[in-house]
């Protein structure tokens, strides 16, 4: 299993980044996916849930109305727009699947 995220950066506050996640080595259209973001010094958060078909997902409330999450079944890709970022989104994010966390991408919202 592989998901590798990528697509973080530095991002003034209000402004929007794109993450993506390339998954590998599982059928991915089959599985819920997750993204996670870890801020220093704190635990990780579940921050959005995608169901397999897309019918279905779910937010932290810190994220609710700001970040979407999204996924492409054709080309095994997760994605997290995130919109009106704010300096509390600070965080590596990681994209969760099958039990595994991949390799997280660092975003830092500063102005």
């Amino acid at each position: 299993v592989q998901l590798q995220a990528f697509g973080g950066g530095l991002v003034q506050p209000g402004g929007s980044l794109r993450l993506s996640c390339a998954a590998s080595g599982f059928s991915f259209p089959n599985y819920r996916m997750f993204w996670d973001r870890q801020a220093p010094g704190k635990g990780p958060e579940r921050v959005a849930t995608i169901t397999p078909g897309s019918d279905r997902t779910v937010y932290a409330d810190s994220v609710k109305g700001r970040f979407t999450i999204s996924r492409d079944n054709a080309k095994n890709m997760l994605y997290l727009q995130m919109d009106s970022l704010k300096p509390e989104d600070t965080a590596v994010y990681y994209c969760i699947g099958v039990g595994k966390r991949g390799q997280g991408t660092q975003v830092t919202v500063s102005s």
